[in-house]
């Protein structure tokens, strides 16, 4: 499948946060999003890896070499970049794991990878109401990006204020409270994409009270990539 950019694409630049981290967002961004949402009733989901509350099923080939030619060049703009191309995973995501069934690092704010040059990017294909993504700030550390030289304090730190006050109850992650505040919320808007640094704290907005279904027309299907430089010779 080779799903071409909207000719109706708007991109915009944010910067959110005390450390002005950059976040674009791209609405109308895939020329035929339709198309995608029945592809992934074809998929078959299951769960990959121990962190992401629901399943996931790997795109084809065609679509992830289409998707990241087309912005690659926003990569370089918006994160003042210069690599010759771009690699890495591509997945169908549906979050299915009831608020109970959560893992205890489920119940955080997570972060991609430690590489400033790791990008994560997500398109939307599902409604508003199954809900957008959060940017959260450790309180403690007052770390918003948990980067290779932060990663040793944040983990000290996150690990003795859960021996100090527990662990967070079994729910997805809302204002952050105690240890974690929310800075920024962007909502979910069918065929809206997002493209972060994945060094940054963050979290599916997800409304505790309502099911989660695993179906791809009804749940909160998504596009997820995470991509690095393919080219060594990189500048910032």
């Amino acid at each position: 499948m080779n799903i071409a950019f909207s000719s109706h694409a708007t991109v915009n630049l944010c910067l959110h946060g005390r450390e002005r981290q950059p976040i674009v967002v791209i609405d109308n961004a895939l020329h035929d999003p339709s198309k995608l949402v029945e592809d992934a009733c074809t998929k078959r989901f299951t769960r990959i890896g121990a962190y992401y509350p629901g399943v996931r099923a790997t795109l084809d080939e065609a679509f992830k070499d289409s998707l990241i030619a087309s912005i690659g060049g926003i990569i370089n703009d918006a994160f003042n970049l210069k690599a010759a191309r771009w690699e890495g995973e591509c997945f169908y995501s549906i979050v299915t794991t009831p608020p109970a069934s959560l893992l205890p690092i489920q119940r955080l704010p997570h972060y991609d990878g430690v590489e400033d040059n790791r990008m994560a990017v997500l398109c939307y294909l599902c409604k508003p109401e199954q809900g957008g993504t959060s940017f959260y700030r450790h309180k403690a550390t007052e770390f918003e990006t948990i980067g290779a030289n932060r990663f040793d304090l944040y983990k000290r730190t996150l690990e003795a204020e859960v021996r100090k006050h527990g662990l967070p109850p079994a729910r997805y992650i809302e204002s952050g409270a105690p240890l974690f505040e929310r800075f920024a919320s962007i909502g979910a808007v069918f065929n809206r994409m997002l493209i972060y640094r994945g060094k940054t704290l963050h979290c599916s907005t997800i409304d505790n009270t309502r099911p989660l279904p695993a179906d791809p027309k009804t749940g909160r299907l998504t596009i997820n990539a995470f991509l690095t430089p393919y080219s060594q010779d990189i500048t910032t």
